[in-house]
């Protein structure tokens, strides 16, 4: 098949955290002006980091209006807003014990919102380093009395984790990123979080919103995500698409590149994010922390160097 599309390349927005480092700035190309960056939106078309096209012929057009006037580069996808976002998260501390909804709850109780399922891949983590999923509430009325007596400690399960592994957070899922990860997340279009315990945090003086109520009516019970939530990806295979998950919203890979690999774009559209290393990608120079989009009708990518990345389309259901 002969290339029809480009590579769209969107530029990166970066979101200061109260638990954000500097691994943003120092580790990575991005532009910056400040500190404490939390978050790099590096494919987003959402309204609160909507990313602009960087090059080429839609050089300074938003994501989400590229996606509304050129739905063909996307596959046609039925969805009317751009369906996924990718994330990289650097939390130098720990972040907020939380959980998300689904679509149903959200679209009720959030003005439309979609919900939230997410991924998470370990791009770096410490020695001892510790995710938190799930809990261990046997009935509602159990989480409910557990939240409001301050036992968080004893309600959260807390699951051993290490560079090259991946984590599927499903709406419900009570969960949390921990001091010193470096975390590549991929996820619905959604900025809807429910936080159920901030460590007593604050923010300009005052204390960031907890959502208790919410948090308990949205909350999978009972919770042992932390069973089957996790994949130890670091002995995959090179030069192969290894799927991480398929589920009712995305389907994300991972590729490790040796040498030479092509694939053929036949997705609606595929998001590339650089984990490590670097290389070439149809003769363009790739490196870690780029993030591209293959478009539909791209055709086939050929990749050379030595680099790992992780790939993701949208699943319409």
């Amino acid at each position: 098949m002969e290339k029809r599309e480009r590579i769209l390349v969107p530029e990166p927005v970066l979101k200061e955290n109260v638990w954000g480092g500097n691994r943003l700035v120092t580790e990575f190309h991005y532009k910056s002006e400040g500190s404490g960056y939390g978050e790099c939106w590096g494919i987003s078309a959402h309204p609160h980091g909507d990313c602009v096209i960087a090059e080429g012929e839609y050089a300074g057009e938003t994501l989400s209006r590229l996606y509304r006037e050129h739905r063909e580069l996307f596959g046609n996808l039925k969805s009317p807003e751009f369906p996924l976002l990718v994330k990289i998260i650097d939390a130098q501390d720990k972040l907020s014990i939380q959980v998300h909804p689904d679509d149903a709850y959200a679209g009720t109780h959030e003005d439309g919102s979609l919900g939230k399922t997410e991924c998470w891949y370990v791009m770096d983590c410490p020695e001892d380093a510790e995710l938190v999923i799930g809990h261990k509430a046997k009935t509602r009325e159990e989480l409910a009395d557990m939240v409001h007596q301050g036992r968080y400690e004893e309600l959260v399960r807390r699951v051993p984790v290490k560079k090259g592994d991946f984590i599927q957070i499903e709406p419900g899922t009570i969960h949390a990123i921990t001091a010193g990860l470096l975390i590549l997340e991929t996820q619905q279009s959604s900025d809807v979080t429910y936080r159920v315990y901030d460590y007593g945090r604050l923010v300009d003086g005052k204390p960031r919103p907890i959502h208790v109520e919410q948090s308990i009516q949205v909350a999978n019970v009972p919770d042992e995500s932390d069973k089957k939530a996790l994949k130890h990806t670091q002995d995959y295979a090179a030069n192969r698409l290894n799927q991480l998950v398929s589920c009712d919203f995305y389907k994300v890979w991972k590729l490790k590149v040796e040498g030479e690999f092509s694939l053929e774009q036949e997705e609606p559209f595929l998001l590339l994010s650089v984990i490590q290393g670097g290389g070439f990608l149809d003769g363009r120079n790739i490196k870690r922390g780029d993030h591209l989009i293959l478009p539909a009708g791209y055709g086939r990518a050929r990749f050379s160097g030595d680099m790992e990345l992780i790939l993701s389309t949208a699943v319409e259901k």
